[in-house]
């Protein structure tokens, strides 16, 4: 209802309007139970989203999902990223979760936040062709985008070609765990049949467990955790890092 009245309402009170609307949209979500390691705030759980029908699964104060939450932690954890020293980052397609809290952290000369369609980045960049010179970044972060990219064998090896010698990158895709051979086929471009072999209109593949394979013949040596290589399982339910969380892929260039 408040959606359909602010169609009729002046441009002052719009902002207003979208307030009290996401206010009254977390209600049913307010109270203890859930915490977000982004954000650092409680809900009495995780909002349902639509796509795949996931519980537990959005922070309703960030909007951080069950990946963002658990490579924050990673980051936190088992990183150093946030140790002090500066680093310069390269972030591909920079999560809204994530990007002021990064950029806030790593200053704003070291911070590079960059994507090829999208006009918010700070960069327009293309990974298979990237405008920077060799060992340029100490870290490079890139999830669920190589899934959409024609030729992601290529812009793995710019992100090696591009990160220096002793740093590391976190590398994430979706990944079908009970498919040991990544399914692609150039010869589909209908959204549709996308949709069908790929599981998204967007996705020009389908990884499988030998995604790690790819990021090896790119040069990068890999490290693979999931959830409960670093978490007790109490702090898995209240976190919400559900098996929508994924897998880390930290790559290191020796």
């Amino acid at each position: 209802m408040l959606r359909r009245l602010s169609r009729f309402l002046p441009e002052w009170a719009e902002e207003p309007v979208r307030t009290t609307r996401t206010f009254l949209k977390s209600m049913p979500y307010r109270g203890k139970g859930r915490w977000c390691p982004v954000c650092e705030k409680e809900s009495r759980k995780f909002r349902k989203i639509s796509i795949r029908s996931r519980d537990d699964a959005r922070c309703i104060h960030c909007g951080a999902l069950e990946r963002h939450r658990f490579v924050w932690l990673y980051f936190n954890k088992m990183t150093n990223l946030f140790d002090g020293i500066p680093k310069r980052m390269l972030h591909v397609a920079p999560e809204q979760c994530f990007e002021s809290r990064l950029r806030n952290c790593l200053g704003a000369e070291l911070y590079i936040a960059a994507d090829l369609l999208n006009p918010r980045a700070m960069v327009r960049m293309d990974i298979t062709d990237i405008q920077y010179p060799d060992e340029y970044f100490d870290v490079i972060y890139c999830s669920h985008v190589l899934e959409h990219v024609q030729d992601d064998k290529k812009a793995m090896r710019e992100f090696y070609r591009v990160l220096k010698q002793g740093g590391w990158a976190i590398l994430l895709v979706p990944i079908t765990a009970d498919m040991d051979i990544t399914l692609e086929d150039s010869s589909i471009i209908d959204p549709s049949e996308r949709y069908k072999v790929f599981g998204q209109k967007d996705h020009v593949r389908r990884y499988g467990t030998d995604y790690i394979n790819r990021l090896r013949e790119a040069g990068f040596t890999v490290k693979v955790s999931c959830v409960s290589d670093l978490f007790e399982r109490s702090d898995i339910v209240r976190m919400g890092l559900t098996p929508a969380s994924g897998e880390i892929y930290y790559c290191t260039k020796a």
